[in-house]
């Protein structure tokens, strides 16, 4: 069979694609502003804030990859509703077992349909925050990928972004590249292929990226770490924004820490990403921590939501922090408002509280960006 550029079999077929969508359409590209507290749109030069959701799984709790080939349609609805809500940013999160087939081979199929969600992102004005290297079943995460040595794991987590981001350099609907939602540097020794935090409902949202601290500073690792995943997606795009997802305590202060000092370790990244969800009665708290991030490049909020405090105080504390976050990004799983106004339970009027705010406060940021 014929090999592509950077060994991988059959990519050229959904860059094709890819590249043949950005005709289809008139967004502008995204780029952190000259005064690198927030983002352009060119050629145009409109300020662009973001303001999405996070599409991590459906009203079921399927990863998108679970059904984007047999349900397409339903991401295409799913996609119009995000819309409808007043988003121009979703989130997408994409698992290292359904795009690498081994440490270096791609899954052809899988970045073909990616290319298709670029197409369908376009048509509907939406971009792309695509996160990558998920292992959020643990069930899935292929044996051969546990197994690797530190150095080749992130080779492979490298031949990864290289593939996806040769796929996506012509669209202009991807927003950015996140490298990884939630890596932490262990301090210490974590057993061998024990590569995976805690779950949270089921899922794995926070990995390790190395199993071993040895005699190394954790900020060194993170450093390098960014740097090696930043140089492989720019052989083959150097335009298109790249950041991660970091955890609140990554912040360099007493307590349980990430590894990834935002002034120690994100000088390749373009802006920064934090996870940041306030507490009822500690909004002020979380200001700070939210202050805490800048290091003089645009900080977006890329999850938040009213989990640990009520709906009106979540508002109130992103009106409050407005001019501390480039951008904001909640969370969507597949039921509209008037679904949600069908049901009785107390989560669901939650929630319908918040997608009615959030709805509202998107079709304001739409007439004053």
């Amino acid at each position: 069979m014929m090999r592509w550029p950077w060994g991988w079999s059959g990519i050229g077929l959904a860059c094709v694609l890819a590249g043949l969508a950005e005709t289809a359409c008139a967004l502008d590209w995204i780029e952190v502003s000259p005064d690198r507290k927030g983002f352009v749109q060119r050629p145009s030069g409109r300020a662009f804030v973001p303001w999405g959701v996070n599409y991590d799984h459906d009203e079921q709790g399927r990863l998108l990859e679970d059904y984007w080939d047999t349900e397409w349609s339903k991401v295409e609805s799913d996609f119009a509703e995000i819309q409808a809500l007043g988003a121009n940013v979703v989130r997408i999160h994409l698992q290292v077992g359904r795009f690498l087939t081994g440490p270096e081979t791609a899954n052809q199929p899988a970045l073909h349909r990616l290319a298709q969600l670029l197409q369908l992102a376009e048509r509907l004005g939406l971009y792309l925050d695509l996160t990558g290297l998920g292992c959020y079943h643990k069930q899935d995460v292929p044996e051969w990928y546990d197994a690797l040595s530190e150095s080749a794991r992130w080779n492979a987590q490298a031949f990864f972004w290289k593939a996806v981001a040769e796929c996506c350099a012509g669209s202009p609907a991807v927003f950015c590249y996140d490298l990884m939602n939630e890596p932490v540097v262990p301090g210490g020794r974590r057993n061998p292929g024990d590569w995976l935090g805690p779950p949270f409902a089921g899922k794995h949202f926070v990995q390790f990226i190395v199993l071993n601290q040895g005699d190394r500073p954790r900020t060194e690792i993170a450093r390098q770490w960014i740097a090696h995943l930043v140089d492989a997606i720019r052989q083959v795009d150097p335009r298109h924004l790249v950041t991660v997802g970091l955890v609140d305590w990554s912040l360099d202060r007493p307590g349980l820490t990430s590894g990834f000092v935002p002034e120690k370790t994100t000088e390749k990244l373009d802006f920064l990403c934090v996870h940041l969800y306030p507490e009822s009665g500690k909004l002020a708290e979380a200001h700070r921590t939210l202050r805490g991030f800048s290091v003089g490049k645009p900080v977006v909020v890329e999850e938040t939501f009213p989990l640990k405090c009520s709906p009106r105080e979540l508002a109130a504390f992103i009106r409050d922090a407005d001019a501390d976050a480039a951008g904001w990004i909640s969370f969507y799983w597949g039921r509209t408002p008037d679904e949600l106004r069908q049901s009785t339970k107390l989560a669901d009027a939650i929630l319908l509280e918040w997608l009615e705010w959030f709805a509202e406060r998107g079709r304001q940021l739409s007439r004053h960006p």
